[in-house]
Formats: C-alpha cells, sequence, structure tokens
C-alpha cells in the first residue's frame, strides 16, 4: 500500500469513527446535568439535615476541623439521577456501537476489494467498538471488562487470520 492510500485509510478510520459516534449520539443524546440539577444562584442558608433533605439534599456530619456543625450537599438526589440516566444511556450506546463496529469491521473485510477502504472502515469498526465499550466501562465489573476484552481480542485475531488467508489465496 502506498503513502496516498495509507492516508486515505487513516482518513476513512477517524471519519468512520466520527459519523458512529455522532450518529448514536444523535439518536441517544448525552443527558445534560442542567436538566436534573438546578443551578442553586443565592443559597438558602441550611443548619439541619432536615432543612437539607426537603431541598433533596443530604447532609453530612463534620468529620475534621474547622467545620461546626456539617454541610448539606444540595445536589445528591438529582445528581444521582443524573448518573442514572448517564449509565442507562451509555448501556444503550454499548449495544449499539459493538454490532456497528463488527458490521463496519466485516463490511471493510468483505466487500471492499481496495485496501485503503477496506482497512479504514475495518479500523472504523474497531473505534467504534472501542468507543461502545469504552462508554460502558466505568459501570461494568471485572468479570464484565476481562469478557468483553478477551472476545474483543479473540474476535480480532481470528477475523486478522481469516482475511490474511483469504486475501493470500486471491494473490495466488
Amino acid at each position: 500500500m502506498n503513502l496516498r492510500n495509507i492516508l486515505f485509510g487513516i482518513g476513512i478510520v477517524i471519519l468512520t469513527i466520527f459519523v458512529s459516534v455522532y450518529g448514536i449520539s444523535v439518536i441517544y443524546p448525552n443527558p445534560q446535568y442542567d436538566d436534573f440539577c438546578e443551578e442553586v444562584r443565592t443559597p438558602k442558608l441550611i443548619e439541619n439535615s432536615m432543612q437539607c433533605e426537603e431541598i433533596g439534599g443530604k447532609w453530612t456530619d463534620c468529620v475534621t476541623e474547622p467545620c461546626v456543625q456539617g454541610y448539606c450537599d444540595r445536589n445528591f438526589v438529582c445528581r444521582g439521577k443524573y448518573d442514572d440516566a448517564r449509565e442507562a444511556r451509555s448501556k444503550k450506546v454499548f449495544f449499539i456501537a459493538i454490532p456497528l463496529g463488527v458490521i463496519l469491521i466485516l463490511g471493510g473485510g468483505f466487500l471492499f476489494g481496495i485496501e485503503a477502504i477496506g482497512a479504514g472502515l475495518m479500523g472504523g469498526g474497531i473505534g467504534t467498538i472501542v468507543y461502545g465499550a469504552g462508554n460502558y466501562w466505568q459501570y461494568g465489573d471485572d468479570l464484565f471488562r476481562f469478557i468483553m476484552s478477551l472476545l474483543g481480542l479473540a474476535a480480532v485475531v481470528y477475523l486478522s487470520y481469516w482475511f490474511n488467508k483469504k486475501f493470500e489465496k486471491k494473490k495466488k
């Protein structure tokens, strides 16, 4: 592959990832913090846990000096709802991006005889998979991460082996 095709391939990788990421964001936009928690411009003095809980906050007693009585985390409840919405979106992104990435990898390998296009789409597919898994990564436990990493490695090794054997036969 010559330099021009390498650059085309890199461009296709980058743009395929952009299309995937922004396409998913159009379907499932990121939750906005302001939609869950209002901005407090003039804070009302909150002196105890009852007042704090009334506004949806969580009271924390002092554990260090020079704190006198404790403090109120005003956004405790709404921040939890925001975090739940982010996790739900991340799960949806995961279940969209993984199959989309696999389709891009397979499409790049099977459908395009021009090496720069096929390799670019395959790279974009891998990037899309990384985006989908990375989006949900923080919410998964170690077993989930291990299984996803193992499946990804096995798939890439298998596809690499299979595509290289396929192209060797064509060259002969």
